[in-house]
């Protein structure tokens, strides 16, 4: 699975979407946030790629 800054994606435990904020494919985890945005924003948190079923598109 190739993921891009950007990405509407969705976990493997079926939350989501989440809108990928960052990647580090050094370590194999990236940084999300709940999609769409809140209006007082969202909070962005890590996961390990592995977590990541496959971007939005895909699935839809």
């Amino acid at each position: 699975m190739t993921l891009h800054q950007g990405d509407c994606i969705k976990l493997r435990s079926g939350e989501g979407p989440f809108q990928v904020i960052g990647i580090d494919d050094d370590h194999d985890r990236c940084w999300i946030r709940q999609w769409p945005l809140d209006s007082h924003g969202c909070p962005v948190f890590e996961v390990a790629l592995e977590q990541i079923s496959s971007p939005k598109g895909e699935i839809d």
